[in-house]
């Protein structure tokens, strides 16, 4: 069997499914490495604030949130917090990624997690025609509508960012 010229992820197979369109975009990556975000979007021809990076949270209450901010932009815990009505939020440790949603860190998508859990954009995306998230896996991105992504995802937007 011929392999496949452009593997499909979880992520890509998801949006086919709910006939959401995309374009697939692939950087070169080494093994296990993450790249930081803004490379990410040179590496993708687009402007660093339209790659969107997909952070996990667990709030005060035991709850899980996905954020997703402009890659050069850093998560405002706080302001995070007061989005999804938690007391307060904190980053899930690197080790808890992969067994809670299925993605290694670099690679975390906010589309296809084992679990849907509430998502918030930053409130940027809703102006953009266009933005990138993570495929699913290092070295794949999918660009496309944020109104559809976040339909799908069933997200809010609010103010994340440090200022």
């Amino acid at each position: 069997m011929a392999k496949n010229k452009e593997e499909k992820t979880n992520v890509m197979r998801t949006l086919e499914q709910k006939k959401i369109a995309y374009t697939a975009k692939t950087y070169p990556h080494g093994e296990g490495d993450a790249i930081d975000g803004v490379s990410v979007a040179r590496a993708v021809g687009l402007e660093p604030e339209m790659v969107f990076k997909t952070l996990v949270c667990k709030g005060a209450s035991g709850g899980y949130y996905v954020f997703d901010i402009p890659v050069e932009e850093n998560l405002d815990l706080k302001k995070a917090a007061r989005a999804v009505g938690e007391k307060s939020v904190a980053m899930l440790p690197q080790k808890e990624l992969l067994p809670l949603t299925g993605y290694v860190h670099g690679g975390c998508s906010p589309v296809g997690m084992k679990k849907q859990f509430p998502t918030v954009f930053h409130e940027t995306a809703e102006s953009l025609s266009q933005v990138a998230v993570s495929a699913g896996k290092i070295g794949y991105q999918v660009v496309c509508d944020p109104k559809d992504l976040m339909a799908l995802l069933r997200a809010g937007t609010a103010d994340l960012i440090v200022e």
